[in-house]
C-alpha cells in the first residue's frame, strides 16, 4: 500500500503523526501514522489492550476487507440510518446555536421556512425539536459524543 501519492485532503501532517484517510471498498478508512509514509513499506496495526480493543479490532478487520477486496461487513457503530441523521441534525442545529441563530432561523434551515408556521411557532412541534436538538448538540459538544465510539455492549 503506497500512502505517499495520496493527495492533500487524503493525507496531513499533524503535530501527533500523520493522519490518512482512504476510501476503500465502499467505506472511509481514517488511519493514523506515527512517522511520515514511505514507498515500498509493510504496514502493520497496532492494537493496544484497552477496554477500546473491540471496536479497534473490528476496525481493523474492515480495513484489511477493505484492501483485500471482500465485503467490509456490518457498520461499526450499529446505528440506523435515522439515527445517524438524528445526529447531523443536532450537530447542524448546534452549529446554528453557537452562531446565536434563533430556534426559529435553526429551524427553517433544517426543516425549510415553507414547514414554520407564521403565527404558531411558540407552540408549535417543530419549536419543541428544534430545541431538543439543539440540546442534544449540546450534550454532544460536552462530551456525550464518545458513547458513540464505544461497541454497544451485549447483554449476557
Amino acid at each position: 500500500m503506497d500512502l505517499t501519492g495520496l493527495s492533500g485532503d487524503r493525507l496531513r501532517a499533524a503535530t501527533d503523526g500523520w493522519h490518512a484517510v482512504l476510501p476503500l471498498g465502499g467505506g472511509t478508512h481514517r488511519l493514523w501514522l506515527p512517522d511520515e509514509p514511505v514507498k515500498r513499506i509493510t504496514y502493520s496495526v497496532k492494537l493496544p489492550l484497552d477496554e477500546d480493543f473491540e471496536a479497534r479490532a473490528r476496525a481493523a478487520q474492515r480495513l484489511w476487507r477493505a484492501l483485500n477486496n471482500r465485503p467490509l461487513g456490518p457498520s461499526l457503530d450499529g446505528l440506523t440510518p435515522q439515527q445517524r441523521a438524528r445526529l447531523a441534525m443536532a450537530l447542524r442545529a448546534l452549529d446554528g446555536h453557537l452562531e446565536g441563530a434563533s430556534y426559529r432561523t435553526i429551524a427553517e434551515a433544517l426543516f425549510g421556512s415553507a414547514r414554520i408556521p407564521a403565527r404558531a411557532w411558540k407552540t408549535h412541534d417543530l419549536r419543541s425539536r428544534t430545541i431538543r436538538l439543539v440540546q442534544l448538540g449540546l450534550r454532544m459538544m460536552r462530551g456525550g459524543y464518545r458513547h458513540l465510539l464505544r461497541p454497544r455492549r451485549r447483554a449476557r
